[in-house]
């Protein structure tokens, strides 16, 4: 009784497709790999951005000659 052979999951794989049927099981498919897709594609988006804003950066440090200031409006009293 300790590990399921292969004929227990062949078993429930049967009953799985009686409950829920073929077409079912595909979608399920269809979608859980369009999720999967776009997973991936937010983390590789996700990384894309840490590198672009790391560039940015070191090109602002590099640039030594820029001065950052506020520019403030005069207001006479």
């Amino acid at each position: 009784m300790g590990s399921m052979s292969i004929w227990h999951w062949v078993i429930v794989l049967v009953v799985v497709m009686l409950i829920f049927g073929t077409k079912k099981i595909s979608n399920m498919g269809s979608d859980l790999g369009k999720a999967v897709k776009g997973f991936k594609d937010g983390v590789k988006g996700e990384e894309d951005k840490d590198e672009a804003s790391a560039s940015a950066q070191a090109k602002q440090v590099a640039d030594k000659t820029t001065i950052d200031v506020e520019a403030r409006d005069k207001t006479r009293s």
